[in-house]
C-alpha cells in the first residue's frame, strides 16, 4: 500500500511517496528527503499523537523517506501522511490495498489540523490516479470541490482505523462537487451611485473586453466606489475558471471557509505599502502574490502612483503572458496571472489639478515626477484612461443611476458575440488578440482608415497603442451590437486613449 502527500510547489505542485522502513534497533525515527525544518520537527509530533492517539509507536528504528528525494519539502501537511505510513508498516492499520493521499497537521492530542493547498492536492492526485483522499474535517468541503474520488474527513488520528477499513472493503462513496454560489445580493451595486454616465461606460467597455483600465481624477470623485462595483458587472466563472480561483487561494492560506467555489471573479486590492515579493509571490516557503489570487478577476491598485515603482512594473510581463515566474534561492515556481488591472490615481500630488474652485499648487517638474512613477511601459498597456470629476451635489438628488444587474446584462451579452467570433481560436476576448489577428477581426472602410491615420500622427501612437484602440472599438462595437467598427465605436476608443499619450491627464 502507497502514502503519498504533496508538495505545493508552484500551480500544480508534485506528489511525495511516504516510504517507511521498520528494522531492530535502537528506537528512534530517521527522516530523510530534503525535509525542512516544520517537517523535521514531525517526527516528535508524529510519536507522541500516535501514543496519545490509542496507538503503540514502534520501538524500533524507523526510517521514513520522502521521494523525491531532491524535492524540497515544506509545511506541516507531512504529519498526517507520515503518522498514517508508519502506522500501516507496523501494522496497526488494515492495508487498504489502493493508494492513499493524504494531508493534516497534528497535534500532540492526536487531533488533526487544517492545512493549506488542499484543493491542489487532489487535483494532482487524480491526475496520477489516486481515487482515495484523508483530509482535516475542516478541508473536506475544499477536497469534494473535484467532485471525484472518496474523500474521507479525519479529526482525529484514532479514527483512522474505521477510514482504511471502509478504503479496505470497497465502501468509499464517491463525493460529488459542492453547489456552486453565484452572484449574490450582498455585492455592492451600481444603483448606489448617481452620475457618472461617461465613467460608467467606460467600465462597461473595460469589463466586456477584459480591457486594462485607469480612473483618475480629484479625492471623492468616486474611482475607488466604481471599481469596488466593478466586479459585480462581471458574469459568473467558468467551472475550470472557479477552480484555478480556488486553487491558488487554496494555495496562499487565505481560504474563505464560509463557502468554497463562489463562482464569482475574485477582487483583490493590495495597500500601497505592498511588497514586491507580495505582489508577485515568493516568500521563504513559495506562495502567490497578489497578481495570481486575483487571476481570472480583478487587481485593482488604488493611488497607483504610491506604489513603489518596482512593484508597478513588475506587473508589466504578467499583464502580458497571464502567468507570474517565481525564483527564490534556487526554487522556482510558475503561477497564473490572467487578471484584469484597474488603477486608480489623482490627477497631481496636492489632488486639485481640474478641480474646479480649487488652485493646483504642483509644478510641472511635480507632476512629471508623480505620474512617472507608472512608467510608459505600464501605461502603455492600459488600453481605457479615464478622468474622472466630481459630481455635482444637485446631480446626486436629482439625477437617475444604473443598476450593476443592467450593466452586467450588456457586458455579458457582449462577451457572448466574442465567444462565438472567437469560437475556433485560443483566446476569447478581445484584449487578448494577436496583432496578426487584429487586422483580421478589426476590419474598417477606406475613409476611416483614412482619419484614423490622421489621429495615429497628431498623437505620436505606438504600434501597440493603434492595437489597443482597435480592439477596444472592437469592443464598443460589440456593446452597440455593429458587426463591423464604426466611426463612432473608432472615435470613442480613441477618446479612452488619449490621455497619457503626450504628458496629458486633463482636458
Amino acid at each position: 500500500m502507497e502514502i503519498f502527500a504533496h508538495e505545493p510547489a508552484g500551480f500544480e505542485g508534485c506528489l511525495v511517496a511516504v516510504e517507511v522502513d521498520i528494522r531492530r534497533g535502537i528506537p528512534g525515527i530517521d527522516l530523510v528527503g530534503l525535509a525542512a525544518g516544520a517537517v523535521r520537527e514531525a517526527r516528535e509530533r508524529v510519536r507522541v499523537s500516535v501514543n496519545n492517539s490509542g496507538f503503540r509507536f514502534p520501538q524500533d528504528r524507523v526510517l521514513i523517506n520522502l521521494a523525491p528525494s531532491d524535492l524540497p519539502k515544506a509545511g506541516s501537511s507531512y504529519d498526517l501522511p507520515i503518522a498514517l505510513a508508519i502506522l500501516v508498516k507496523a501494522g496497526l492499520l488494515p492495508e487498504s490495498g489502493r493508494p492513499v493521499l493524504a494531508l493534516g497537521e497534528l497535534t500532540l492530542e492526536g487531533q488533526v489540523r487544517p492545512v493549506r493547498a488542499v484543493l491542489p492536492a487532489v487535483v494532482a492526485g487524480l491526475a496520477a490516479g489516486i481515487r482515495d483522499f484523508v483530509v482535516p474535517e475542516a478541508n473536506l468541503e475544499e477536497a469534494q470541490a473535484p467532485g471525484k474520488g472518496s474523500v474521507h474527513a479525519l479529526s482525529r488520528l484514532n479514527r483512522a482505523v474505521t477510514i482504511f477499513e471502509a478504503i479496505r472493503t470497497g465502501r468509499s462513496k464517491a463525493v460529488t462537487a459542492p453547489r456552486r454560489r453565484g452572484c449574490v445580493n450582498g455585492e455592492a451595486d451600481f444603483d448606489e451611485m448617481r452620475g457618472h454616465v461617461a465613467m460608467k461606460r467606460s467600465l462597461q467597455v473595460a469589463a466586456a473586453g477584459r480591457h486594462n483600465i485607469l480612473l483618475f481624477g480629484p479625492p471623492g470623485s468616486g474611482k475607488t466606489m466604481a471599481a469596488a462595483r466593478f466586479t459585480g458587472i462581471l458574469p459568473d466563472l467558468a467551472e475550470q475558471e472557479a477552480m484555478e480561483a480556488a486553487s491558488l487561494r487554496s494555495l496562499a492560506g487565505d481560504f474563505p471557509r464560509e463557502s468554497f467555489i463562489t463562482g464569482r471573479p475574485p477582487f483583490r486590492s493590495p495597500h500601497h505599502t505592498a511588497t514586491l515579493e507580495g505582489m508577485t509571490g515568493g516568500g521563504r516557503v513559495l506562495k502567490p502574490g497578489e497578481i495570481s489570487l486575483a487571476h481570472r478577476g480583478v487587481l485593482f491598485l488604488d493611488e497607483a502612483p504610491e506604489f513603489h515603482r518596482d512593484v508597478l512594473q513588475a506587473l508589466r510581463e504578467p499583464i502580458e503572458e497571464g502567468f507570474v515566474s517565481v525564483t527564490r534561492a534556487g526554487h522556482s515556481a510558475r503561477y497564473p496571472a490572467r487578471f484584469q488591472l484597474i488603477l486608480a490615481a489623482n490627477p497631481c500630488l496636492c489632488g486639485n489639478l481640474g478641480r474646479q474652485g480649487k488652485v493646483c499648487v504642483c509644478s510641472s517638474t511635480d507632476l512629471r515626477q508623480y505620474w512617472k512613477k507608472l512608467g510608459g511601459p505600464l501605461l502603455d498597456r492600459i488600453d481605457i484612461r479615464v478622468p474622472v470629476e466630481p459630481i455635482d451635489p444637485a446631480e446626486l438628488l436629482s439625477s437617475e443611476s444604473c443598476t450593476s444587474a443592467a450593466m452586467r446584462e450588456n457586458v455579458t451579452r457582449a462577451i457572448r458575440v466574442q465567444e462565438q467570433r472567437y469560437a475556433d481560436m485560443p483566446f476569447k476576448r478581445n484584449s487578448d488578440m494577436s496583432a496578426r489577428c487584429v487586422s483580421q477581426y478589426c476590419p474598417m472602410d477606406d475613409h476611416l482608415v483614412r482619419d484614423f491615420r490622421v489621429v495615429i500622427n497628431k498623437l505620436g501612437l505606438s504600434s501597440r497603442a493603434v492595437h489597443s484602440i482597435l480592439k477596444v472599438a472592437r469592443t464598443i462595437s460589440d456593446i452597440d451590437g455593429c458587426a463591423d467598427i464604426t466611426q463612432d465605436s473608432l472615435f470613442e476608443a480613441v477618446q479612452y486613449r488619449r490621455y497619457g499619450e503626450a504628458d496629458c491627464f486633463w482636458p
